[in-house]
């Protein structure tokens, strides 16, 4: 088969792509798609239209701002960018080929998948949070409808599920799936973290989930959903570390691969920050000498760290896109169910009546742990920890559980993960 680039040249006509959310990763995705050979951006949504717009005009793009579906076709049609509030308008139009997620809004994020996938559009998810509270169920509607659903190509997740492809395709067996963080902090919130924001231009609560390890904790659910993977504690590890390779210092495999359960973790302040790693085994003697001879130092057997030292976010994104549409094929999904979930801590001591704010709040952080069969005393999903009423008092970094909290269960969010909870039971039996 040719490369995706010889494919993507070849094309008689260019993937059309939608993009919902123009902050600091969809105005990125915007540019790329300009730039790559046979995908084109054809609409982009924000609910600060005027972000969206100024996104197109940053580039250059021809755009015009629409408020409904047939003005929002002949934009398109007019090889002009369709901008628009509605998120929904994209996912129902049906000059769009792939449409890419990167809102930041949980419920939102779910609802423009599900209706793009039920309109036989191709989705990607740069939300990740959308992705992971509601993937099981995303990825069955997919399925119904023939089209692709798939976590994206360039944060972690996308990147490690392809390093472990790797690996498993060089004959080694999976230990653990990892990502190198530079710093965590599970106190941080929007008003401490604004100098760090600033400097790197990014939303205050989105910067927030970054350190106090929230994301972190979701972009490994993600990954543990899709691999069939597991925690070996609540959080994980996150030991330490100077150089890569001091996690056989900190980390019993033995123990781990005994258990037949690879697991995800983490290291903290191994160089190079942004990069991810594989733990993975061969028993092969011939295997573990020729590992030794070459000039990398991966470990002397039979457990072996491969790494890659970046992910590019929006600059790989496109190979996801173009497998999609050309191949019919997802990257990375929620293939094993709920295996683990990201539940919600408080960050303070948190009193009876309090809101909860959500994730990167003031209130709770999230930590990746396995999930229960018996979901009689289940956590409190940190993606769906937010503008919920404390019925009790909770300590600072203790578990909130749904109990404790009054939901509404007709809302959006809850109603959708209901439903991602069932076609997750359904995959697991």
């Amino acid at each position: 088969m040719a490369d995706t680039l010889s494919r993507l040249k070849s094309l008689a006509k260019p993937i059309r792509v939608a993009i919902i959310g123009a902050g600091h990763t969809g105005k990125a995705l915007l540019y790329q798609c300009g730039i790559t050979p046979g995908i084109e951006c054809v609409a982009v949504a924000d609910i600060k239209v005027d972000k969206a717009a100024g996104a197109c005009s940053a580039f250059g793009c021809a755009h015009r701002i629409v408020k409904n579906l047939p003005d929002l076709q002949d934009c398109i049609a007019r090889g002009t960018i369709g901008v628009v509030e509605d998120g929904e308008l994209l996912a129902r139009c049906e000059s769009v080929d792939v449409l890419i997620e990167s809102s930041s809004a949980v419920a939102g994020g779910g609802h423009f998948a599900a209706v793009a996938l039920e309109n036989r559009v191709h989705v990607v998810m740069m939300n990740a949070e959308s992705d992971l509270i509601f993937g099981p169920y995303l990825m069955n509607l997919a399925e119904k409808n023939g089209v692709v659903y798939t976590t994206c190509d360039g944060d972690q997740p996308g990147v490690i599920k392809r390093l472990v492809d790797e690996v498993t395709l060089w004959g080694f067996e999976l230990v653990m799936a990892g990502n190198i963080k530079g710093f965590l902090d599970r106190y941080a919130n929007p008003t401490s973290i604004v100098p760090e924001a600033d400097k790197r231009f990014l939303d205050y609560k989105m910067c927030t989930a970054y350190t106090d390890g929230t994301k972190l904790s979701v972009e490994m659910a993600l990954v543990a959903n899709a691999l069939g993977l597991e925690t070996d504690k609540p959080g994980m590890h996150g030991p330490q570390t100077k150089d890569l390779l001091e996690v056989f210092d900190h980390f019993d495999f033995d123990r781990i691969y005994e258990g037949r359960r690879a697991v995800v973790d983490y290291v903290l302040g191994s160089k190079p920050y942004g990069g991810v790693f594989v733990v993975a085994r061969s028993d092969s003697p011939f295997q573990q000498a020729m590992m030794n001879y070459f000039p990398s130092q991966m470990g002397t057997g039979p457990y072996f760290v491969f790494n890659r030292p970046y992910h590019l976010c929006h600059v790989e994104a496109m190979q996801c896109v173009a497998e999609a549409f050309l191949d019919h094929e997802a990257l990375l999904q929620p293939t094993a169910g709920f295996r683990t979930n990201v539940y919600a801590y408080a960050k303070r001591d948190l009193r009876k009546g309090e809101a909860l704010d959500g994730i990167g709040g003031y209130a709770c952080y999230g930590l990746i742990e396995n999930c229960s069969e018996n979901e009689t005393h289940s956590g409190l999903p940190i993606c769906l920890a937010d503008e919920v009423r404390l019925k009790r008092n909770v300590a600072k970094d203790q578990k909130i559980f749904m109990e404790d909290v009054v939901y509404d269960a007709r809302r959006l969010d809850y109603r959708l993960y209901t439903l991602a909870r069932d076609e997750s039971h359904a995959v697991s039996s």
